[in-house]
This record gives structure tokens, sequence and C-alpha cells, in this order.
């Protein structure tokens, strides 16, 4: 899937010469994700995560609906954060454009054998965004903060004011500030400031160098 007609026709080509893989459909479009699995029950979905609309929710869909349908990401994103939430959302393979032929082929396979795999020059950067957000969660879970005040969270590390805050969550001024107070209690904050430091000690990932291994599970 892929909203580039010769990208498709590379896919295909190299696939078929395989010997390995027969391509069953092909699509340019997120709801082609879909209905590609829901007719023809592949085995594998190859996709562009930048076509237009949620790609993620569609795989999401996909691995949900028909979990033995497996999704490679074939994409030339380079964001390790778009990276990480294809993974989380089902996807077995991230592999980048511009790998070998090999690296598509390995990917494909790992994915019908339900193995991960990542290219091995992004891998580490993934890792790390997988082990960040993990680490997060946990810390989100263990301060119990709920989904709101996550929220007011968020918007603090944008830098936004009570007003906009209050603006952005449909609530009232007022209402943001018990919800600031609450946080200053759970992020052992003194003042606004704190609170905005300890959100960004909650938000921050390490980052990562260049990865050696291909495969994580």
């Amino acid at each position: 899937m892929d909203d580039h007609p010769i990208v498709v026709e590379g896919i295909v080509t190299v696939l078929e010469k395989t010997g390995t893989f027969s391509v069953v459909s092909t699509g340019s479009g997120v709801n082609d994700i879909l209905g590609t699995a829901q007719s023809h029950g592949p085995d594998v979905i190859v996709v562009d995560l930048t076509m237009q609309g949620d790609v993620i929710g569609a795989v999401a869909r996909v691995r949900e609906a028909f979990p033995a349908t497996r999704i490679v990401i074939f994409t030339a994103s380079g964001s390790a954060e778009l990276a990480a939430k294809a993974l989380s959302a089902g996807a077995s393979a991230f592999v980048l454009k511009g790998s070998p032929q090999g690296d598509l082929i390995q990917a494909i396979t790992c994915a019908m054998a339900g193995e991960t795999y990542i290219t091995p020059s992004f891998a580490a950067r993934i890792i790390a965004e997988l082990e960040a957000k993990a680490r997060q969660q946990r810390a989100r879970q263990a301060m119990h903060l709920s989904i709101r005040e996550d929220q007011i969270v968020q918007l603090l590390l944008l830098g936004k004011k009570n007003s906009e805050i209050a603006r952005a969550l449909a609530l009232s001024e007022k209402t943001v500030k018990g919800y600031m107070s609450t946080l200053m209690q759970k992020l052992h904050a003194r003042n606004r400031v704190e609170v905005v430091i300890a959100a960004q000690n909650l938000n921050g990932a390490s980052e990562a160098g260049a990865a050696v291994s291909s495969r994580g599970s």
C-alpha cells in the first residue's frame, strides 16, 4: 500500500522475483489497507506510513479484526516516534525506503514467522523510543494521573497558559487552576514552573545512537 505507483510497481517486482511471495492485491490509500485484509486475507500487507489519513489507526484495526494478517511498514519516514506508534499499534516490521532489497524480504519473512524486524540502522532509535514511552507510562501510572491531568500536562509542555488550556479542553479557568493544584501535589511541585519541569522529566525521552542488531521482540 503506497500512494506512489512507481513504488508499488517496484515492490511487486522485487517480491515476485523471489518466487516465494505472491502479490494478491495493491492499493494507494488508507481504506485499501482494511479492504485488502477483508477481501483477500493476506499473510502480510506492506504499508507506507506517510500516506494521507490515519495509517496507524488502520494498522490497529487490521490487527484487531484480522490477527493472522501481519503488517510491514515500508516508508521513507525516519521518525522514531511514528515508528514506535506503528509497532505499538501492531505492525510486525519497520523498513526504511532506501534499504537493501533484502531488508524488505527479510522483514516480510520475519513477520510471517511471527517475529519483529526493524531496519538495522534505525533499530536502536526505535527501541529507545519504545522504552521511553514505557517508562513514561509507568511513571504516570505510579502517580495515578487522570486522563484530564495528563492532557493538562501535555499542554503545559507546549507552553500553554491556564486560559489557553481552558479553551483547548473546554473548561473554566477555575477548573484548570484546580487541576494545577492537584498536579502540584502529585508532582511534588511548589509552583507552576516546577510543575512544568516535573512534566518535562516525566515526558523526557533519551537520545539513542546507531543500531547494530536487526531484530527485536
